[in-house]
């Protein structure tokens, strides 16, 4: 059987440079699949990759007050 790589949610926030709360908020929104195992939430390594690989779109919501309804010139 193959190995499955899971990492924890520090692990995740170390690797991606974020906090734990914008994890919490990308498993809720459904960007990040995570999986609870017990009382501990785990990330597949491939789930990780998925989620790297496709990012997460620019919202208003994301961005400073004096940022937003801005139009990007990329």
């Amino acid at each position: 059987m193959a190995d499955i790589r899971v990492y924890t949610l520090d692990e995740v926030a170390d690797i991606m440079k974020v906090t734990k709360r914008t994890l919490y908020n990308y498993i809720k929104a459904g960007t990040l699949y995570a999986v609870k195992m017990g009382k501990y939430w785990r990330v597949s390594e491939e789930s990780l990759q998925a989620f790297i690989s496709n990012g997460t779109p620019i919202v208003d919501a994301n961005k400073r007050p004096e940022n937003q309804h801005k139009a990007t010139a990329e």
